[in-house]
């Protein structure tokens, strides 16, 4: 029988690359995009659970939350502007990753059967980020804490939860990111010389999905070149 896995953000980039590496293991798999609804409104995770359990034929074994937005965000930037560009990253990053969880775990409660969730944060969890992602940095921090939390709360259910996070990787927004900050200089901070490529977080994401251990739950991976040694 096939595992089945939901994953958000699949369109592009780390996330294509997670569900090629799940389809590939033989997974039955729902890649989700902004195309699907917009992880914004808080309606919307509600909707995508639902949408998705019916198009998995009501059995949902894993859960990827990889859909993200990572925008900048100014300190000097007017009030009521800052406060709704934190209050958007915060509802995409985590909030909508919160409400997907909590539907995985009642799912896999109510069964009695387990299952595995896998939340892509980021480097900035542990490191921050630059002056104009507060936002960013603190909810992947989020993300990392409510993976151990679930970890922690219901491993006696056969419910794992791993975090990964990447530093650099070679996306779409990566290149724009190192392209604004000057690319030679923040290379120079990555040992292994070179930023990540999206199939090494997917093949890392596929087996936190599917094969990693069951003593392994609550752990967080990172791929990141050394960059940043915890």
């Amino acid at each position: 029988m096939s595992t089945h896995i939901l994953i958000t953000g699949a369109s592009r980039g780390i996330g294509a690359a997670i569900a090629a590496a799940l389809a590939g293991g033989g997974a039955r798999v729902v890649a989700l995009s902004s195309a699907d609804g917009d992880l914004a409104d808080p309606a919307t995770p509600d909707r995508l659970w639902q949408s998705s359990l019916d198009r998995l034929d009501g059995r949902i074994d894993g859960l990827v939350n990889n859909a993200g937005v990572f925008e900048a965000n100014p300190a000097d930037a007017a009030d009521a502007d800052w406060l709704a560009g934190w209050n958007r990253t915060m509802q995409v990053n985590l909030t909508a990753s919160a409400q997907l969880c909590r539907h995985a775990v009642r799912h896999w409660q109510a069964r009695g059967s387990g299952g595995r969730i896998v939340n892509i944060a980021s480097r900035a969890a542990y490191r921050g980020d630059s002056p104009a992602h507060w936002h960013y940095a603190a909810s992947k921090a989020g993300m990392v804490a409510m993976t151990k939390t679930i970890a922690r709360a219901y491993a006696k259910d056969g419910i794992l939860a791993f975090a990964i996070c990447p530093g650099f990787t070679m996306t779409g927004m990566a290149d724009d990111y190192l392209a604004s900050r000057g690319g030679d200089k923040l290379l120079a901070d990555i040992p292994l010389g070179r930023v990540a490529m999206p199939g090494e977080v997917g093949e890392m994401a596929r087996w936190c999905a599917t094969d990693a251990p069951a003593s392994m739950t609550g752990a967080v991976l990172d791929v990141n070149g050394a960059s940043y040694v915890r």
